[in-house]
């Protein structure tokens, strides 16, 4: 096989994964993870069933990899922590940190809010979906965790205020389950959702 060859074949591989994820995104959205078949993705993606199941192997496994790379934006195996966006909030100074990291929390949501609400709806009844849940909220609380650690070690917090409690301050008030709400079901403009949730949560770190 020739370089030309081996290219252009992992060039068509990409181009079937990504007609594939987005199949499923799309389903899970509209019907929900448990009525979406793997039959049904694979339908809707224009692939055989067999070459879906050759790719992912279960549903589940499609799943977690679009949550990686909507929550990414791309597919490249690079943790949030280690992003160049997340790098830039941390070099501001306080306030612009707050802006720099509420903007990317609503560009993230903007791909993923919808995504995130579908596994929240079904990990009542779904074991695989809860622990999936849990997860997401453990590394999204992580990751404020990180940025209030960094916004304290320039400034003090707001007088009561610890890196624990801010965390969970910053955790609520980014979520996507807020944005969903506010932008996708009370009309709010994505820049609208930013706006409040910088000024709420330079408030309630910050003091003002």
């Amino acid at each position: 096989m020739t370089e030309r060859t081996a290219g252009v074949r992992a060039a068509k591989t990409s181009a079937n994964r990504a007609r594939m994820l987005a199949a499923a995104k799309e389903l899970f959205i509209a019907r929900g993870y448990a009525a979406t078949t793997m039959k049904a993705i694979a339908e809707q993606a224009g692939m055989a069933v067999q070459s879906l199941y050759f790719t992912f192997a279960t549903k589940r496994a499609i799943l977690l990899e679009l949550l990686d790379t909507e929550i990414a934006g791309d597919a490249e195996p690079v943790a949030t922590m280690d992003r160049p966006w997340f790098a830039e909030a941390v070099a501001a100074p306080p306030v612009e940190q707050i802006g720099l990291q509420v903007a990317a929390a609503a560009r993230i949501h903007e791909r993923v809010a919808a995504l995130l609400e579908v596994v929240r709806s079904a990990a009542a009844t779904d074991s695989e979906l809860a622990e999936i849940w849990r997860n997401n909220i453990a590394q999204r609380r992580a990751v404020q965790h990180r940025l209030v650690a960094e916004l304290a070690a320039k400034t003090s917090l707001r007088e009561g205020i610890s890196i624990e409690r801010g965390a969970d301050i910053a955790l609520v008030l980014t979520a996507p389950e807020t944005y969903g709400l506010l932008v996708g079901e009370r009309g709010w403009s994505a820049r609208e959702w930013r706006e409040w949730v910088t000024g709420a949560l330079t408030e309630q770190l910050l003091g003002g």
